[in-house]
Protein backbone atom coordinates (compact mmCIF):
# COMPACT_ATOMS: atom_id res chain seq x y z
CA UNK A 1 0.00 0.00 0.00
CA UNK A 2 1.57 3.56 -1.28
CA UNK A 3 0.98 6.90 -0.30
CA UNK A 4 -0.25 7.85 -3.58
CA UNK A 5 -3.60 6.00 -2.91
CA UNK A 6 -4.19 7.86 0.60
CA UNK A 7 -5.55 11.13 -0.42
CA UNK A 8 -8.00 11.71 2.53
CA UNK A 9 -6.55 14.27 4.55
CA UNK A 10 -5.78 16.18 1.59
CA UNK A 11 -8.99 17.47 1.77
CA UNK A 12 -9.32 18.97 4.62
CA UNK A 13 -5.86 21.43 4.10
CA UNK A 14 -6.08 21.26 0.21
CA UNK A 15 -6.45 25.14 -1.31
CA UNK A 16 -7.03 25.23 -4.77
CA UNK A 17 -9.47 27.47 -7.15
CA UNK A 18 -11.25 26.05 -10.70
CA UNK A 19 -13.27 27.92 -13.42
CA UNK A 20 -14.89 24.73 -12.52
CA UNK A 21 -16.68 27.23 -9.27
CA UNK A 22 -19.58 28.47 -10.19
CA UNK A 23 -20.93 26.05 -12.45
CA UNK A 24 -24.65 24.41 -11.79
CA UNK A 25 -24.35 20.85 -13.56
CA UNK A 26 -20.54 18.91 -11.79
CA UNK A 27 -19.62 16.29 -14.95
CA UNK A 28 -20.61 12.45 -13.97
CA UNK A 29 -17.78 10.70 -12.22
CA UNK A 30 -16.32 9.17 -15.29
CA UNK A 31 -15.14 12.41 -16.53
CA UNK A 32 -14.62 13.40 -12.93
CA UNK A 33 -12.10 10.43 -12.78
CA UNK A 34 -10.68 10.95 -16.09
CA UNK A 35 -9.46 14.97 -15.29
CA UNK A 36 -8.74 14.40 -11.27
CA UNK A 37 -7.61 10.57 -11.36
CA UNK A 38 -6.24 11.68 -7.54
CA UNK A 39 -9.64 11.37 -6.65
CA UNK A 40 -10.37 7.66 -7.61
CA UNK A 41 -6.90 5.88 -7.74
CA UNK A 42 -7.75 4.51 -4.22
CA UNK A 43 -11.93 3.58 -5.55
CA UNK A 44 -12.10 -0.05 -7.41
CA UNK A 45 -13.25 0.19 -11.47
CA UNK A 46 -16.24 -2.23 -11.61
CA UNK A 47 -20.45 -1.61 -11.15
CA UNK A 48 -20.47 -2.78 -7.76
CA UNK A 49 -21.43 -0.13 -5.50
CA UNK A 50 -21.87 2.00 -7.85
CA UNK A 51 -24.32 4.86 -5.87
CA UNK A 52 -21.87 5.01 -3.07
CA UNK A 53 -18.93 5.55 -5.40
CA UNK A 54 -20.80 7.97 -7.23
CA UNK A 55 -21.38 9.87 -4.37
CA UNK A 56 -17.77 9.31 -2.86
CA UNK A 57 -16.40 10.79 -5.85
CA UNK A 58 -18.93 13.59 -6.31
CA UNK A 59 -18.62 14.78 -2.76
CA UNK A 60 -14.27 14.63 -3.33
CA UNK A 61 -14.70 16.74 -6.41
CA UNK A 62 -16.73 18.95 -4.38
CA UNK A 63 -14.45 19.38 -1.85
CA UNK A 64 -11.30 19.60 -4.17
CA UNK A 65 -12.44 23.16 -4.80
CA UNK A 66 -13.42 24.25 -1.38
CA UNK A 67 -11.36 26.41 0.37
CA UNK A 68 -11.94 25.69 3.94
CA UNK A 69 -14.70 22.82 4.22
CA UNK A 70 -17.18 23.49 6.87
CA UNK A 71 -17.66 20.99 9.36
CA UNK A 72 -20.95 20.13 7.83
CA UNK A 73 -19.00 19.34 4.74
CA UNK A 74 -16.32 17.14 6.71
CA UNK A 75 -19.24 15.54 8.43
CA UNK A 76 -20.97 14.47 5.26
CA UNK A 77 -17.87 13.31 3.85
CA UNK A 78 -17.45 11.10 6.54
CA UNK A 79 -21.05 9.70 6.23
CA UNK A 80 -20.59 9.19 2.34
CA UNK A 81 -16.66 7.20 2.86
CA UNK A 82 -18.87 4.92 5.77
CA UNK A 83 -21.44 4.02 3.24
CA UNK A 84 -18.40 3.42 0.36
CA UNK A 85 -16.43 1.46 2.99
CA UNK A 86 -19.01 -0.75 4.16
CA UNK A 87 -20.63 -1.53 0.78
CA UNK A 88 -16.94 -2.34 -0.41
CA UNK A 89 -16.39 -4.48 2.61
CA UNK A 90 -19.21 -6.77 1.38
CA UNK A 91 -18.63 -6.84 -2.26
CA UNK A 92 -14.52 -7.98 -1.36
CA UNK A 93 -15.60 -11.13 -0.04
CA UNK A 94 -17.52 -12.04 -3.46
CA UNK A 95 -15.00 -14.20 -5.29
CA UNK A 96 -15.76 -13.37 -9.14
CA UNK A 97 -14.86 -16.96 -11.15
CA UNK A 98 -13.84 -15.48 -14.34
CA UNK A 99 -12.18 -12.21 -13.55
CA UNK A 100 -10.79 -12.56 -10.10
CA UNK A 101 -8.70 -9.31 -10.76
CA UNK A 102 -12.18 -7.78 -10.04
CA UNK A 103 -12.21 -9.03 -6.78
CA UNK A 104 -8.40 -8.12 -5.95
CA UNK A 105 -9.60 -4.55 -7.16
CA UNK A 106 -12.31 -4.62 -4.58
CA UNK A 107 -10.16 -5.93 -1.93
CA UNK A 108 -7.62 -3.39 -2.22
CA UNK A 109 -10.44 -0.79 -2.14
CA UNK A 110 -11.79 -1.84 1.05
CA UNK A 111 -8.29 -1.75 2.45
CA UNK A 112 -7.80 1.69 1.24
CA UNK A 113 -10.88 3.27 2.05
CA UNK A 114 -10.50 1.43 5.55
CA UNK A 115 -7.25 3.55 5.70
CA UNK A 116 -8.98 6.89 5.00
CA UNK A 117 -11.88 6.84 6.97
CA UNK A 118 -9.15 5.77 10.27
CA UNK A 119 -6.90 8.64 9.17
CA UNK A 120 -9.97 11.26 8.49
CA UNK A 121 -12.11 10.12 11.92
CA UNK A 122 -8.13 10.60 13.41
CA UNK A 123 -7.90 14.01 12.00
CA UNK A 124 -11.14 15.14 13.11
CA UNK A 125 -11.08 13.74 16.71
CA UNK A 126 -11.19 16.30 19.21
CA UNK A 127 -13.10 18.79 16.63
CA UNK A 128 -14.90 22.07 18.33
CA UNK A 129 -17.15 21.71 14.92
CA UNK A 130 -20.58 20.29 16.64
CA UNK A 131 -21.03 18.27 13.52
CA UNK A 132 -17.82 16.86 13.69
CA UNK A 133 -18.13 16.47 17.34
CA UNK A 134 -21.69 14.56 16.98
CA UNK A 135 -19.89 12.01 13.94
CA UNK A 136 -17.38 11.11 17.24
CA UNK A 137 -20.19 10.88 20.12
CA UNK A 138 -22.81 8.78 18.27
CA UNK A 139 -19.62 6.68 16.42
CA UNK A 140 -17.15 6.49 19.43
CA UNK A 141 -19.15 7.43 22.89
CA UNK A 142 -16.64 10.51 23.14
CA UNK A 143 -17.77 12.22 26.14
CA UNK A 144 -15.71 15.27 25.31
CA UNK A 145 -17.57 15.37 21.77
CA UNK A 146 -21.27 15.00 23.54
CA UNK A 147 -20.22 18.29 25.76
CA UNK A 148 -19.86 20.13 22.54
CA UNK A 149 -22.89 19.01 21.21
CA UNK A 150 -25.06 19.59 24.08
CA UNK A 151 -23.61 22.80 24.00
CA UNK A 152 -24.56 24.15 20.95
CA UNK A 153 -27.76 22.54 20.91
CA UNK A 154 -28.36 24.28 24.56
CA UNK A 155 -27.18 27.43 22.66
CA UNK A 156 -29.59 27.15 19.72
CA UNK A 157 -26.99 26.83 17.28
CA UNK A 158 -27.91 23.50 15.91
CA UNK A 159 -30.57 23.73 13.19
CA UNK A 160 -30.04 20.07 11.77
CA UNK A 161 -32.93 17.97 12.11
CA UNK A 162 -31.31 14.97 11.80
CA UNK A 163 -29.00 15.98 14.67
CA UNK A 164 -31.49 17.47 17.10
CA UNK A 165 -33.51 14.50 16.51
CA UNK A 166 -31.06 12.17 17.86
CA UNK A 167 -30.25 14.70 20.35
CA UNK A 168 -34.06 14.37 21.63
CA UNK A 169 -33.67 10.62 21.67
CA UNK A 170 -30.65 10.80 24.02
CA UNK A 171 -32.63 13.16 26.38
CA UNK A 172 -35.72 10.62 26.40
CA UNK A 173 -33.99 8.18 28.49
CA UNK A 174 -33.59 10.58 31.61
CA UNK A 175 -35.17 13.72 30.98
CA UNK A 176 -38.72 13.59 28.73
CA UNK A 177 -39.70 17.14 28.99
CA UNK A 178 -36.18 18.22 27.39
CA UNK A 179 -36.75 15.12 24.87
CA UNK A 180 -40.20 16.88 24.43
CA UNK A 181 -39.05 20.19 23.69
CA UNK A 182 -36.37 19.03 21.26
CA UNK A 183 -38.90 16.76 19.44
CA UNK A 184 -41.42 19.73 19.12
CA UNK A 185 -38.32 21.80 17.32
CA UNK A 186 -37.91 19.04 15.22
CA UNK A 187 -41.64 19.42 13.98
CA UNK A 188 -41.22 22.98 13.66
CA UNK A 189 -38.39 22.02 11.46
CA UNK A 190 -40.26 19.09 9.68
CA UNK A 191 -42.31 18.82 6.12
CA UNK A 192 -42.94 15.66 4.42
CA UNK A 193 -39.79 14.54 2.42
CA UNK A 194 -37.27 15.37 5.62
CA UNK A 195 -39.99 13.78 8.08
CA UNK A 196 -39.40 10.11 10.54
CA UNK A 197 -42.48 8.99 11.97
CA UNK A 198 -40.60 7.58 14.40
CA UNK A 199 -40.05 10.45 16.04
CA UNK A 200 -43.75 10.87 16.84
CA UNK A 201 -43.30 7.66 18.94
CA UNK A 202 -40.27 9.29 20.64
CA UNK A 203 -43.00 12.14 21.65
CA UNK A 204 -45.66 9.69 22.52
CA UNK A 205 -43.64 7.72 24.77
CA UNK A 206 -42.29 10.95 26.63
CA UNK A 207 -45.63 11.76 27.30
CA UNK A 208 -46.58 8.48 28.84
CA UNK A 209 -43.86 8.87 31.08
CA UNK A 210 -45.37 12.71 31.74
CA UNK A 211 -48.57 10.14 32.26
CA UNK A 212 -50.01 12.37 29.76
CA UNK A 213 -52.51 9.34 28.08
CA UNK A 214 -54.18 12.13 25.27
CA UNK A 215 -51.15 12.92 23.78
CA UNK A 216 -49.98 9.53 23.83
CA UNK A 217 -52.78 8.72 21.99
CA UNK A 218 -52.68 10.98 19.92
CA UNK A 219 -48.91 10.88 18.69
CA UNK A 220 -49.39 7.13 18.30
CA UNK A 221 -52.67 7.45 16.26
CA UNK A 222 -50.55 10.11 13.89
CA UNK A 223 -47.62 7.59 13.72
CA UNK A 224 -50.19 4.84 12.70
CA UNK A 225 -52.20 7.25 10.31
CA UNK A 226 -48.21 8.13 8.65
CA UNK A 227 -46.80 4.58 8.15
CA UNK A 228 -50.35 2.93 8.05
CA UNK A 229 -48.94 0.03 10.36
CA UNK A 230 -51.65 -2.33 11.57
CA UNK A 231 -52.47 -1.31 15.79
CA UNK A 232 -54.73 -3.17 18.44
CA UNK A 233 -57.75 -0.89 18.54
CA UNK A 234 -58.24 -1.70 21.99
CA UNK A 235 -55.27 -1.56 23.60
CA UNK A 236 -55.48 2.33 21.83
CA UNK A 237 -58.61 3.13 23.48
CA UNK A 238 -57.45 1.09 26.81
CA UNK A 239 -55.17 4.54 26.84
CA UNK A 240 -58.29 6.79 27.30
CA UNK A 241 -59.79 4.82 29.51
CA UNK A 242 -62.39 3.24 27.23
CA UNK A 243 -64.08 6.48 26.66
CA UNK A 244 -64.65 6.52 22.32
CA UNK A 245 -65.91 9.95 22.02
CA UNK A 246 -62.76 11.13 23.12
CA UNK A 247 -60.81 8.73 21.13
CA UNK A 248 -62.77 9.76 17.78
CA UNK A 249 -61.56 13.72 18.94
CA UNK A 250 -57.85 12.27 19.41
CA UNK A 251 -58.28 11.06 15.91
CA UNK A 252 -58.92 14.19 13.73
CA UNK A 253 -56.43 15.52 15.79
CA UNK A 254 -54.45 13.05 14.60
CA UNK A 255 -55.30 13.94 11.33
CA UNK A 256 -54.73 17.31 11.55
CA UNK A 257 -51.10 16.60 13.14
CA UNK A 258 -49.92 14.61 10.24
CA UNK A 259 -51.26 17.30 7.47
CA UNK A 260 -49.53 20.18 9.05
CA UNK A 261 -46.65 18.15 9.19
CA UNK A 262 -46.78 16.95 5.56
CA UNK A 263 -47.04 20.91 4.58
CA UNK A 264 -44.52 21.89 6.99
CA UNK A 265 -46.87 23.80 8.63
CA UNK A 266 -46.40 22.74 12.43
CA UNK A 267 -44.59 26.02 13.64
CA UNK A 268 -47.37 27.82 12.93
CA UNK A 269 -50.26 25.46 13.61
CA UNK A 270 -52.83 25.54 16.33
CA UNK A 271 -52.02 22.12 17.46
CA UNK A 272 -48.47 22.95 18.70
CA UNK A 273 -50.14 24.89 21.39
CA UNK A 274 -51.61 21.29 22.86
CA UNK A 275 -48.36 19.54 22.43
CA UNK A 276 -46.37 22.32 24.18
CA UNK A 277 -48.49 21.71 27.62
CA UNK A 278 -46.01 20.57 30.18
CA UNK A 279 -46.63 18.16 32.57
CA UNK A 280 -44.52 17.22 35.49
CA UNK A 281 -43.26 13.62 35.28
Amino acid sequence: MTRNFVIITSFISFVAFSSLLGCEKQPDTGTICKNNPELCNDIHADSWCRYEKGDLIRKRFKLKFTESPTGEQLYQHLLNLEKYNKCIELAAGVQHILHPERTNDRVRAFGLSAQNLAQMQDSTKNSEDFYLAFYHWTRFNDLNAQKVVLKAQKDGKIKDIQLLSQIASYYQKFDPKQSNDIYLEVLDLSHEDNFNPDWLLGLSNNYRKLNDLELTYLLSRANVIMTKQSVSEQKMLALLGGDKSLMQFLDDQAEELVDVIEDGGFANSSIKAKLQRAPSP
